[in-house]
């Protein structure tokens, strides 16, 4: 019996017994319809690095920043969905990423997916050299947790996007505060020197594709940025779910 063909039954008694609901409408079968996905407005535009005002950049933009941005580490941004514009947006995040629905992962990825398709992102010349790499956790915070809910997406957006994840180049490796509760300057000086890079050979001359969640003032993506360009790589890119601002 294969793993897919175990996977697959699994899967039936799981939903069998422990029916999933959507956390849109209610309604049995997934934890996202079809219907309700429908209600994302997935973007369809690119837009720079600025917290406040982000330009809207144009389809043949090829830095992803605009000239208020460019000293920024990070290359640019993917973004599917504003955070604050839908109640579900939130719900869905808050749901994979504090209630153990890991299985969200699935579906955030095919969002990500979407807006990299019809934002016109999703080439060759995009992915080529390219290695996705999700943003790391502290060992503590993992523990509690029992996943890294970024890697997760990126293992799922990977099958996809035909491109390899590499897990075990960027370390978290300081305790840093919580940054909701930070201001944007407090965010930045809360991170530095938080991450380090293990096997840079890993990364040497790569395109890195950065993946989290949700991508607020920047600075934990600037400051993972700043320490993979240190150790090699050519250039880093963040791909989210949903952009807050």
């Amino acid at each position: 019996m294969n793993s897919n063909f175990k996977l697959k039954i699994s899967n039936f008694f799981l939903e069998l017994f422990f029916p999933s609901f959507c956390f849109g409408c209610e309604r049995e079968g997934a934890y996202l319809c079809p219907d309700c996905k429908e209600t994302l407005e997935i973007s369809e535009y690119s837009y720079c690095l600025c917290n406040k005002n982000p330009l809207r950049l144009p389809p043949e933009n090829k830095t992803g920043k605009c000239v208020r941005c460019e000293d920024k580490k990070l290359s640019g941004l993917y973004s599917s969905l504003a955070y604050k514009e839908k109640f579900l947006t939130r719900k869905l995040i808050h749901k994979f990423k504090y209630a153990g629905v890991k299985t969200l992962a699935k579906n955030l990825a095919e969002i990500m997916a979407e807006h990299l398709i019809i934002s016109g992102k999703n080439t060759d010349d995009i992915w080529e050299n390219g290695v996705l790499v999700p943003v790391p956790m502290e060992c503590r915070k993992l523990k509690e947790r029992g996943y890294n809910q970024a890697e997760k997406m990126a293992k799922e957006l990977a099958k996809i996007v035909k491109i390899p994840v590499v897990s075990d180049v960027l370390l978290k490796i300081s305790k840093t505060k919580a940054q909701m509760k930070l201001s944007a300057r407090k965010r930045e000086e809360n991170l530095k020197g938080a991450f380090a890079v293990k096997k840079p050979a890993g990364i040497a001359g790569k395109k890195i594709f950065l993946v989290d969640d949700v991508y607020t003032t920047g600075s934990t993506m600037e400051e993972c940025a700043k320490t993979l360009r240190e150790a090699g790589a050519k250039s880093v890119w963040g791909v989210v779910i949903a952009r807050e601002g």
